[in-house]
Parts: C-alpha cells; sequence; structure tokens
C-alpha cells in the first residue's frame, strides 16, 4: 500500500511539472510573437486558441480600455451581449483587483459567467476579462486562475507598447517585461540554505538587474541522492527567465524518471533546441552525489568550471559537453565521477563572478579563484561565500557586469 501511495504522489508530482511546463511553453510562445511584432489579431487569436484548447474554458470575454470606455476585442462562446451591456458591467466590478468568483452574481448577465479577471497597472484598470463554462477546481484552481491572468496581462502589454513612439514603445516594454520575469525568478530561487547530516548547503544570487538569466538547484533525488545544478541561459529578460523556467521543469520532470545524467543532459539539448531554434543556449553543472557510495557523478556543459577542494587541493570539475542548445546533438559528451573525502567542500558559480566593471578586473581570474579555494575550503559555506565577495570587493573594487550566483556544498 505504501509503493502505491508513493507511486500516486510521483504520478501527481510529474503531472504539476508537465502541467507548470506547458503553461511556460504557452507564455513563451507568446512572448517571441510579442517580440517578433505579431500583429493584434494574431495574438488575440493565440490567447483564444491556449483558453480553448488547454484550459477547456467554453466562454470568454476580454474588453480593453480605451479613451476611460472598455472596448471587446475578443469574445467566443455562448450568447454574446452587446457592447454596451459588456462595457457596462465593468461598474460594478471595478474595486476588484485580483481574480474573483461571479457565481450568484446579483447582475443577470455577469452571473453566467464563473469568474473576472482585472487588470492593472499602477493602480489604472488596463482590461478585464469575463470566464465562463470553466470547471477547474481544488488545488488547481487558483494556478489556472494565476496563469490565465498573466497571459492576459502579456497581451495587454503588448497591445499597449504598439500604440507608444519607439522609444518610449521600448521603455514600457522593458519595464512590463521586468515585472512578469520578477513573477518567474520567483519560481526558479530554491533554498537559499539546506543542512542535515552529511551535507551542508548555502547559496547567493545576486542579480545585475533586475531579472537575469542565472538559475540553481539543489534537491534530494531519494534517501541516499542529492542532485543540484548551476545554470546561466544567454540573453537577459523576460524571454530568458522563461526560458530558464521551463529549463527547470524540464530537468525536474527528467530526473525524476531518468537515473543517467547523460540521458537528463541529451534530453534536455533537445528540449532547449526544439523551444528557441538556435537562437539561445544554456551552460550548465549538473551533479549528483551519492552518500552511501560517496560516489560524485557531474557534467559540465560548457560552464564554469566547479570546483572541489578535498585534502588540501582544488580542483576544476571539467568533464562534460559543450553548452546545451546550441547543437541538434551534442558533439561528445562525458560524465565525471570522484569519490568524496569527508570534509570535502564543492563550490559552483556562474561567469558574472569572474567579469567586472574595474581596470583591476584583470588582478582576478580562475587562478586567483582556484588559490582562493585552496586557502579557504575547510571553511563551511556561508562563511566561504561571505569570505569570498569580501576578498573580490577588496581586489577588483568594481561593480560585476553580469549575475553572480554561488552555490557552496560541505559534505562530511
Amino acid at each position: 500500500m505504501q509503493d502505491n501511495n508513493d507511486s500516486s504522489g510521483e504520478d501527481e508530482l510529474i503531472r504539476l511539472l508537465l502541467k507548470r511546463q506547458s503553461e511556460l511553453n504557452s507564455l513563451l510562445e507568446v512572448t517571441r510573437a510579442i517580440n517578433k511584432n505579431t500583429p493584434t489579431p494574431t495574438l488575440i487569436q493565440m490567447l483564444e486558441v491556449i483558453l480553448k484548447n488547454y484550459l477547456q474554458i467554453g466562454k470568454f470575454r476580454f474588453l480593453i480600455e480605451k479613451s476611460g470606455a472598455y472596448s471587446c476585442i475578443s469574445k467566443y462562446g455562448g450568447n454574446v451581449e452587446s457592447a454596451t451591456i459588456l462595457n457596462q458591467t465593468w461598474s460594478k466590478l471595478d474595486k476588484i483587483k485580483s481574480p474573483a468568483p461571479l457565481a450568484g452574481h446579483v447582475d443577470a448577465v455577469l452571473s453566467q459567467y464563473n469568474y473576472f479577471i482585472p487588470i492593472y497597472h499602477k493602480n489604472k484598470a488596463l482590461a478585464f476579462a469575463l470566464i465562463g463554462d470553466f470547471k477547474t477546481s481544488g488545488d488547481m484552481l487558483n494556478n489556472d486562475l494565476n496563469f490565465i491572468q498573466t497571459l492576459i496581462n502579456v497581451i495587454v502589454v503588448a497591445l499597449e507598447n504598439k500604440k507608444l513612439f519607439r522609444e518610449r514603445l521600448q521603455a514600457e516594454r522593458f519595464q512590463r517585461e521586468m515585472e512578469l520575469a520578477v513573477e518567474v525568478q520567483n519560481m526558479l530561487v530554491p533554498m537559499r540554505e539546506h543542512k542535515e547530516e552529511g551535507i551542508e548547503v548555502r547559496a547567493k544570487y545576486l542579480p545585475h538587474q533586475d531579472i537575469g538569466g542565472d538559475y540553481f538547484d539543489f534537491f534530494r533525488l531519494n534517501e541516499s541522492e542529492f542532485l543540484w545544478c548551476v545554470a546561466d541561459v544567454s540573453g537577459k529578460g523576460i524571454s530568458a527567465a522563461l526560458l530558464m523556467a521551463n529549463f527547470q521543469a524540464s530537468l525536474h520532470g527528467l530526473v525524476a524518471i531518468e537515473d543517467e545524467l547523460t540521458t537528463v543532459v541529451e534530453r534536455l539539448n533537445k528540449i532547449v533546441i526544439r523551444n528557441t531554434k538556435g537562437e539561445r543556449f544554456i551552460t550548465l553543472f549538473l551533479a549528483k552525489y551519492n552518500e552511501k557510495t560517496r560516489k560524485l557523478n557531474y557534467i559540465n556543459a560548457g560552464h564554469n568550471p566547479s570546483i572541489l577542494y578535498s585534502d588540501g587541493e582544488a580542483i576544476p570539475l571539467k568533464l562534460g559537453t559543450t553548452m546545451v542548445g546550441a547543437f541538434d546533438e551534442l558533439p561528445f559528451l562525458n560524465e565525471g565521477e570522484i569519490d568524496l573525502e569527508p570534509g570535502s567542500l564543492l563550490f559552483n558559480y556562474t561567469d558574472g563572478l569572474m567579469d567586472y566593471e574595474s581596470p583591476n578586473f584583470k588582478r582576478w581570474s580562475e587562478e586567483k579563484l582556484l588559490e582562493f579555494v585552496k586557502a579557504n575550503g575547510e571553511r563551511n559555506p556561508e562563511d566561504f561565500n561571505e569570505t569570498l565577495l569580501s576578498h573580490i570587493g577588496q581586489v577588483v573594487k568594481g561593480k560585476p557586469i553580469d549575475d553572480i550566483t554561488l552555490l557552496t556544498l560541505k559534505i562530511s
């Protein structure tokens, strides 16, 4: 019976991860269309397809603010109301700023819908949607409503930007992208610390802008194994954040069903290629540690080499392959395997740690970093991270030009 419960729980986890991945894929496709300046009718058609086919929404009305009134720019399902009646519904809902149920509403028109979805920006109402014949309930309801609101918000932002001159358009689009990207980034930043018998982990993330392409993760696979990853996607902004969110969902889904790191990396490469058509790539360091055998298996895919400190030596972990997303098939793929001694420290980082806006940046290099790890590898992870950042501040005395991610593990 316990096995059946565990299997059911794993199936539910995989289902939820695949659902989140589908949502992020939808956002990625819409954002890609926006970046290509796709015409408004096509964007609306994409929205309707996602709502109809993915979320099974049978009735939909989408109204956007224009010169103090509301104009319906998308509608399907049920008996279509007049523009005047739809515009008047706003006065009955204008105090609501988050998704709200409409069942039993005193207004005859509104009572025929399930939910009201408002879109605001800085307390200014931009648009609203009415959702009907929508059967989702239970644990997934809030997730689906938030996804619908985010998706519509992306469309509204695009339509707002089309009204502006080019310079204003670029500034506004950047702001909206950052707002949405921060939401996505919140899903990407896991624990900042983890400690239990046998392992201690501390992480630091220092964004260069509001949102970047760095990603890190650490979690237990089973009773004897941990997995962690540090990655960096090319580019910035919402498309980079969504690609990395898709990568996170894919990674979690794959390691739940695949034991071999080489298989996981090969499949991640195909997913990134399919999503970006080779226009973006991801560097990553992926590792798995078995507490019982004390074996560390890892693959470095074009990333800054993680550093292993053990017995007074600092060793860069370079075995692996090229960055993922650059080639249809990885040209080579090697998996590293190391036996870890008690007291070993593993330091993982992104390239922001090595690049600075300073004439003194040449005083800092991978060789200098190896020297630092060798001299400080006995420290605990939190002390190591803080000491390293303080040391760089003294040596370089400049600002980083990219995000900085540190993920440090101590194996006892």
